[in-house]
C-alpha cells in the first residue's frame, strides 16, 4: 500500500499491520526524518512538491519491481509532502517477508529508487531562505547497484 499524504504517520502502527500473518519472518522498516543539517547551514524545515498522478505511478512501479525480484508478502510506503519541520518523519518504506534478506534487500532498493527516482521536488529552509535542492551524488551511486 502507497500513500502520499500531508499528515505525520504512526511507524510502530504501520510496522504491526505488516505482521499479518503466519508466513511473516522478518519486517524491515526504514524511517526517514528532515536533518537539520546541510552543507549551507542549520536547516529549518523543507518544502516537498509533487505531481499526484505521476508520483502515484512513479511508486507503484518502484513497488512491484521490488516485488518481482524477491518474495515480499507486503509493502507499505508512506511519503509526506508539504511543509516538515526539521526533526519531522517524511518517509516510511516497510516491508514483510518470510525470510530477513528478502526483506532487507526489497526494502534497501524500494528506498534508493524513491530518493533517485520518485517525482517529488524539494525545496530546503536555512536561515528562512528556502533553495531547491538537487538529487545528491551519492543518491545516484545507491541506485547504482540494482542496475542490472
Amino acid at each position: 500500500m502507497i500513500s502520499i499524504q500531508n499528515e505525520d504517520f504512526d511507524t510502530g502502527a504501520e510496522i504491526r499491520a505488516l505482521q499479518g500473518n503466519g508466513r511473516v519472518g522478518a519486517i524491515v522498516s526504514f524511517t526517514g526524518l528532515v536533518r537539520d543539517l546541510a552543507g549551507h547551514g542549520d536547516v529549518t524545515a523543507i518544502e516537498l512538491e509533487h505531481y499526484p498522478a505521476m508520483t502515484q505511478k512513479s511508486l507503484e512501479a518502484i513497488v512491484s519491481q521490488a516485488k518481482e525480484r524477491w518474495p515480499l508478502l507486503a509493502t507499505r510506503v508512506i511519503h509526506r509532502i508539504g511543509y516538515l519541520a526539521a526533526g519531522e518523519q517524511i518517509v516510511l518504506v516497510a516491508v514483510s517477508s518470510s525470510h530477513r534478506q528478502a526483506a532487507f534487500d526489497g526494502a534497501a532498493f524500494i528506498m534508493d529508487f524513491l530518493k533517485s527516482q520518485a517525482p517529488f521536488w524539494k525545496k530546503e529552509y536555512v536561515d528562512g531562505v528556502g533553495h531547491w535542492v538537487d538529487a545528491k551524488e551519492s543518491d545516484g551511486a545507491a541506485l547504482a547497484r540494482w542496475r542490472r
